[in-house]
């Protein structure tokens, strides 16, 4: 068959045809890890923990729960393979266009609550490093870099769609020839479907702009995994009333509206309506639609509806793998469809859990990322663990040092990053800057109280205790923290007169190219201040502040925001921490039709006792922060 080539397809483009080979996608498949429950009864709660915690095939496996994903496709899609291979009734993908704007949105700065005046306003996010390093991996090179993105992800795709499965592309003028030649290699041409084209209805160039023809439609290209047995039901739109007057011109003698086809009657009552055809009149989105929330490529969930209702069924599992605003997983909830959904940007994934939330009777879903896993896989290959040759019997204590090698080089990485000087020879204290230590949190657990601890009294040890005033300090950096370090840390810090910091090790770090361009920045987070008050069995938690950290935002937004409660889009609470899983039970957040939150909320509680209840913050820029506190019903 003809074949499209491009370079980086093929790893030796020099041999000949059919010996040279194929640069296939990364397969490395992590764990999830399931950050939050949403919407899931207390009884459910460790049930639904065992069975994300255990196998695929346990007994739990009938306890299916969506998935919303925070991740890069890279790694997500290889990491679905082991548990649902095959399983994928309908893909729907959006996938990325070749327009800087891909990963930015629109965020809102509410009004000041002590003000009467309206002052709500809005700026647009420009995308986070990370998320311009996807668009350079997809775009970097033009056209042969988006072909073999386009081509690696759709080799996974195929192999998680079901045998009688299908997808849906969502393309433009630009790359649908190219694209189609690739869907017809990886599916192959006899699978091909059908050529969609969906007229939007946006029409722009009313200004002379455009040079010719004026664009109005995209294209959605239709494929399935088998030709000869996949799932459709044939979608119908209503007659018109026009019509019905054209067409049924007898009417019967019970006074019924009739058509003579074939000689034979066929009446108005009994007529499905005209079936929908490959054109699709479906209006874009406009700026002031109830629907919108921010992304400038956000598409109407009427086209989403007739995709998922014609090309699968009730209980059938629809994957989306560019989440964007929730589109896909908002009308497979709807249409009572499972579902799962994944997206790079964080702030898509909030956006998305504040969609899913507004769904009348929404089933319980969990939030999931890659976490530990990836930092791991990361960490594996940047600073290679594998052990030196050794004779019999010292295998295992060559491993140890080569491990204690790679954790010292990872640090000695992060303090370079960080700008810092390393320091070697003590437990906790890696490097120093600007006369203060820094400490350096592993990649796979969040820097303790305890670790706070055990650093300070080193610093004593280094320092003696009688210097460690206030001028002196330690920068403790984690890609996460404990629930209680913003708080019992620093109390703690303060009582022995160490002046400490948290700074958070941005994801960034993982991306060579971020690091080679000099665009790491380390925040501090961000502080939460909650008053509780006890009644009884009733506990009240009030949010009293909340300090952002503003190095990421424009100094015009900064001076919009005059109250603090401003930078907070989102909050949520669970009620009965177990040191497990955050377990969303109540939450309050702002809306377009409602862009005030509420900032108490109140639980009464079944039996006597100390409850450790944590809350959960979520910024106008999708940054999360999450403190603990301790409440007793009496």
């Amino acid at each position: 068959m003809t074949e499209l080539i491009w370079e980086g397809k093929y790893k030796d483009p020099d041999k000949k045809p059919g010996q040279a080979q194929k640069v296939t996608p990364v397969r490395i498949a992590l764990p999830f890890q399931t950050i939050e429950t949403v919407n899931e009864s207390s009884q459910q709660r460790q049930k639904s923990l065992d069975f994300f915690a255990s196998e695929p095939t346990t007994q739990y496996n009938k306890e299916w729960r969506n998935r919303l994903i925070w991740g890069d496709k890279k790694y997500v899609l290889p990491s679905l393979l082991p548990e649902f291979a095959g399983k994928v009734n309908l893909i729907c993908i959006d996938r990325p266009f070749n327009i800087g704007a891909d990963f930015s949105f629109t965020a809102k700065i509410s009004s000041n609550p002590d003000v009467e005046e309206d002052e709500e306003t809005e700026f647009t996010k420009l995308p986070s490093i990370i998320e311009q390093k996807a668009y350079r991996d997809t775009w970097g090179r033009g056209l042969d870099s988006y072909l073999q993105w386009f081509y690696e992800t759709v080799l996974l795709l195929k192999e998680l769609l079901a045998d009688d499965g299908s997808i849906y592309i969502h393309l433009d003028w630009h790359v649908v020839h190219y694209c189609k030649s690739i869907l017809d290699e990886v599916f192959g041409y006899e699978n091909f479907q059908r050529e969609i084209i969906w007229w939007s209805n946006n029409v722009s160039g009313f200004k002379g702009k455009a040079q010719n023809w004026i664009r109005d439609h995209d294209t959605l290209l239709f494929y399935t995994k088998d030709k000869d047995n996949f799932t459709f039901n044939k979608q119908w739109k209503a007659l018109t009333e026009e019509y019905i007057k054209q067409t049924f011109v007898h009417v019967d003698t019970d006074g019924r509206r009739y058509r003579l086809r074939y000689e034979r009657k066929q009446f108005y009552e009994e007529n499905e309506g005209i079936p929908i055809p490959d054109v699709w009149d479906i209006a874009f989105l406009r700026q002031n639609a109830l629907e919108r929330n921010g992304y400038p490529t956000q598409k109407p969930e009427t086209l989403l509806e007739r995709v998922i209702k014609a090309s699968s069924n009730e209980g059938d599992l629809v994957l989306d793998a560019f989440c964007g605003s929730g589109t896909t997983a908002s009308v497979a909830e709807k249409q009572k469809r499972r579902w799962i959904t994944c997206d790079l940007g964080r702030f898509a994934i909030h956006t998305t859990r504040k969609r899913l939330l507004g769904i009348k009777d929404i089933k319980p879903f969990i939030v999931q990322n890659l976490g530990k896993y990836e930092r791991q896989q990361w960490m594996q290959a940047e600073f290679d663990l594998t052990p030196n040759p050794s004779p019999k019997g010292e295998e295992n204590k060559s491993a140890m040092e080569k491990q204690l090698e790679q954790e010292k080089s990872y640090k000695h990485f992060i303090i370079e990053l960080y700008h810092g000087k390393t320091l070697d020879g003590y437990t906790w204290l890696h490097g120093a800057k600007a006369g203060r230590m820094v400490h350096v949190g592993t990649v796979d657990a969040p820097v303790t109280v305890e670790d706070i601890k055990a650093t300070i009294r080193e610093f004593w040890k280094l320092v003696g205790k009688e210097k460690s005033a206030e001028k002196n300090g330690i920068d403790f950096l984690g890609w996460d923290f404990a629930f209680d370090v913003n708080e019992t840390a620093a109390q703690f810090a303060a009582q022995n007169k160490v002046n400490v910091s948290f700074k958070k090790i941005p994801r960034e770090v993982l991306e060579k190219k971020a690091v080679e361009q000099g665009d790491i920045k380390f925040y501090e987070l961000a502080a939460l201040k909650i008053k509780v008050k006890a009644d009884k069995k009733k506990i009240t938690l009030t949010l009293d502040n909340f300090i952002m950290p503003q190095d990421d935002l424009p100094d015009d937004v900064r001076g919009n925001i005059t109250h603090w409660s401003q930078w907070i889009d989102y909050w949520a609470v669970d009620w009965n921490f177990r040191d497990d899983t955050f377990h969303n039970e109540w939450q309050s957040y702002r809306t377009k039709q409602n862009p005030k939150i509420e900032l108490s909320a109140s639980h009464i509680y079944e039996e006597k006792g100390k409850y450790t209840v944590v809350v959960k913050v979520i910024d106008i820029l999708g940054n999360d922060t999450t403190k603990a506190v301790e409440a007793e019903a009496k």
